[in-house]
């Protein structure tokens, strides 16, 4: 005589691949969905560390013309090297802090806009682009000759 358990687990048979089946492509969207917005996370990141690379670049320029130079020079590597493919690229330094006296405190400000495909970051052709901008400020030596 069988016991009834038995007879109860004979009808579950394949529930548990059933449940792995319908169970696997939610997981894999999470985990999807976790990747992209870590891609987006690093995308700004990269941006915001590129900012810093620009102003401190201008900041150690002895002139407003080759402060912007340098500057932009420094956020185009910066974004090269960080693997930012930047559909939309925007690089601005205020340098105004060059036209104080000497002695008086002063600085730069970079400002970097970058868009970014959203393809390209999380890589399942998804449509639309991420806007990723960042702002960094770095001080003029202010006893240097500007």
């Amino acid at each position: 005589m069988r016991r009834r358990d038995e007879a109860d687990r004979r009808g579950e048979r394949g529930a548990t691949a059933l449940e792995v089946a319908v169970l696997t492509p939610v997981v894999l969207m999470v985990v999807a969905v976790m990747v992209g917005g870590a891609r987006v996370w690093f995308a700004r990141a990269a941006v915001a560390d590129v900012a810093h690379s620009a102003a401190r670049a201008a900041s150690l320029a002895r002139d407003p013309g080759a402060a912007r130079q340098q500057a932009q020079a420094a956020a185009a590597t910066g974004l090269s090297t960080a693997g930012l493919r930047c559909a939309g690229r925007s690089v601005s330094v205020d340098v105004s802090g060059f036209a104080v006296a000497v002695g008086t405190p002063a600085q730069v400000t970079a400002r970097v806009q970058c868009r970014v495909e959203l393809a390209d970051l999380i890589g399942f052709g998804l449509p639309g682009s991420v806007d990723a901008s960042a702002q960094a400020v770095s001080a003029l030596d202010t006893y240097r000759r500007r």
